[in-house]
């Protein structure tokens, strides 16, 4: 049961996580900005997949954490402090994706504007993939 459980955590955490974390660091390389140059690397339809991405991907990647807190209660781990920052670093980055970063996404799309929403975007993904980074570390180290 473990290894099952394991299993869907490390595949959910690559598929959609990865798939998230990638999508919030793509997108402000294709959203529209308004004035200067015509920038022949921004597309809209790519830009628009990159926000349905992220939030489709960061809702069905619930499992992660959910499926992470079953395999750590059957393990008996629930008490280790690496579990515990896991799951605090995981609300995080959660909270991030779902209250600034999707929601300025959509923003972007609907009102562009000159970068300055772009550049804050692209500075929450790089947050948003550290996180996910720590989170990683911890499930590899295991400190006690």
């Amino acid at each position: 049961m473990q290894h099952v459980l394991l299993s869907i955590h490390v595949v959910a955490g690559i598929v959609f996580v990865g798939g998230s974390a990638v999508a919030t660091s793509l997108f402000p390389k294709y959203a529209p900005v308004t004035g200067g140059p015509p920038d022949t690397e921004r597309s809209l339809g790519v830009a628009r997949a990159m926000h349905r991405i992220t939030g489709g991907y960061a809702k069905i990647g619930l499992i992660v954490p959910l499926v992470g807190i079953v395999l750590a209660a059957v393990q008996g781990r629930m008490g280790e402090i690496w579990i515990t920052l896991a799951m605090i670093l995981t609300a995080i980055a959660g909270g991030l994706v779902a209250l600034q970063i999707h929601p300025l996404q959509r923003a972007a799309l609907a009102t562009p504007d000159d970068g300055r929403r772009l550049r804050t975007l692209a500075m929450l993904a790089g947050i948003y993939n550290l996180l996910w980074t720590a989170v990683v570390v911890l499930m590899i180290v295991r400190p006690t």
